[in-house]
């Protein structure tokens, strides 16, 4: 069984990391990074498209 995750990239200070969209707002709400608390919407986060579209498929 493959496990879907979303690739994440804060940019601010440039934590990358990876969470599964049931553990993420949904892509239009404010997140916040765990390392430097920067605080954008939570698509801003995302890597690359790939990882926004997984977000919006399985996410919050």
């Amino acid at each position: 069984m493959n496990e879907t995750y979303v690739r994440l990239l804060c940019p601010e200070c440039g934590k990358d990391w990876e969470e599964g969209p049931d553990a993420l707002p949904a892509h239009d709400q404010q997140f916040h990074c765990p390392n430097c608390h920067a605080t954008r919407r939570t698509a801003e986060f995302t890597r690359t498209e790939k990882d926004l579209d997984t977000l919006k498929q399985f996410g919050g």
